[in-house]
């Protein structure tokens, strides 16, 4: 006989994930050959909601998690179709709508799962620390920040404001090649004065902030990644699109883990465009 009776299940509650950063439209061009010189090639082409801190915040709410992102919304069709597509993902929109455009994004990939990418801003990098309250950050289980922020002011001061109210503070770096046309030296400093928990970041990227120390979550492409937990070999998918694969793993790692970390990103490489597709299954 059992003296010891079961514990009572006890009901996980769903993590609040908060991200700031940008809300893009994504125009995804997947040519069926390599594109010709003036001349008309084929393709697949999409026009999806995007921006890194958008993905991860509606691939968090896709899996299961409160989420809510803080951004500068244009006034502009794209700006309006971003954001009405982001709400279909239960995602909390918050912070200004500034008279202007939004940003674009125009990704062209190669047909190997590399992919090229035109970036307009718009008007997406000026947030301010005025444009957001403190509550939305400090009752957040975590505030995961786009690299991108750090890239340029004023967002870089609202981005390390809100992460000196945030419990905990994840980011996603950005490209080695913007980090090199900031500077090094200077990236890191904002950096430093961010104080995340927790960097995902790929190869590339983490080799150009070398001296930065932190706990890393370092994305290899179709060789997996690595976690603080050890090495996870990505899942055997036949790639489509590898546009926000990135922003889908570290919302999947957020919300549950790397197991939850790695199907994310075989879910989103499956499929066109940087955010879920409703017709892909929702992981347990």
């Amino acid at each position: 006989m059992d003296d010891h009776p079961a514990e009572p299940e006890v009901e996980r509650r769903a993590p609040t994930i908060c991200t700031i950063g940008d809300l893009m439209l994504d125009v995804i061009v997947l040519p069926t050959r390599q594109l010709a010189a003036d001349s008309d090639t084929p393709a697949t082409i999409r026009f999806t909601p995007g921006g890194q801190a958008a993905n991860v915040a509606a691939w968090a709410g896709f899996l299961g998690a409160r989420s809510r992102l803080i951004c500068v919304r244009g006034t502009d069709v794209s700006s309006e179709l971003a954001a009405r597509s982001l709400a279909r993902y239960g995602v909390e929109l918050l912070g200004p709508v500034l008279d202007g455009r939004g940003g674009v994004v125009v990704s062209i990939g190669d047909g190997e799962g590399r992919r090229t990418m035109a970036s307009d801003r718009g008007i997406a990098s000026m947030l301010t620390p005025a444009d957001f309250e403190r509550a939305w950050v400090e009752d957040a289980d975590v505030l995961h920040v786009s690299g991108y922020c750090l890239l340029s002011e004023p967002m870089a001061e609202a981005a390390i404001e809100a992460a000196r109210l945030a419990p905990r503070r994840t980011l996603d770096l950005a490209s080695a090649h913007d980090i090199s046309i900031v500077g090094r030296r200077s990236f890191i400093e904002r950096l430093e004065a961010l104080a995340p928990d927790l960097v995902f970041a790929t190869e590339a990227e983490r080799a150009a902030v070398p001296e930065f120390d932190c706990t890393w979550v370092i994305k290899l492409g179709p060789d997996g990644a690595r976690f603080p937990e050890g090495h996870y070999p990505a899942l055997a998918v036949e790639p489509v699109d590898t546009t926000g694969a990135g922003d889908a793993l570290a919302a999947g790692y957020l919300v549950g883990g790397p197991e939850l970390a790695m199907q994310a990103a075989a879910n989103s490489v499956s499929q066109v465009g940087a955010m879920p597709s409703w017709a892909a299954r929702a992981p347990d």
